[in-house]
């Protein structure tokens, strides 16, 4: 990734940087091939933060989801298929957010 800086967590450090391509090169070193289920959840978590200036973590992001997207997609296992381990922290750094409060 050139020019992109990134904390040794692979969180942009620069929130001004992030593109659509950079998403992209952030999922591959993840191992995640973005689809458009992944770049639904990406731009859900980019307005929140717009909104709410926060990553959101686990639980307020499955309310946001089931908000904006409906209740099959707002549940922790679709997350989680999305975007393995963690999904706030995954889907916050591939959206080019800084990591969420409260997420080890």
């Amino acid at each position: 990734m050139k020019n992109i800086n990134l904390d040794k967590e692979g969180y942009l450090l620069d929130l001004s940087a992030w593109s659509t391509d950079v998403a992209e090169e952030i999922a591959q070193k993840e191992g995640i091939k973005l689809t458009d289920s992944h770049w639904e959840i990406i731009f859900l978590l980019r307005d929140f933060y717009e909104e709410y200036e926060l990553s959101p973590a686990m639980r307020p992001l499955v309310k946001a989801v089931a908000k904006k997207l409906g209740a099959d997609k707002g549940k922790s296992l679709y997350l989680m298929k999305l975007f393995p381990g963690s999904p706030p922290k995954l889907a916050a750094k591939i959206a080019g957010l800084p990591k969420p409060a409260n997420c080890i």
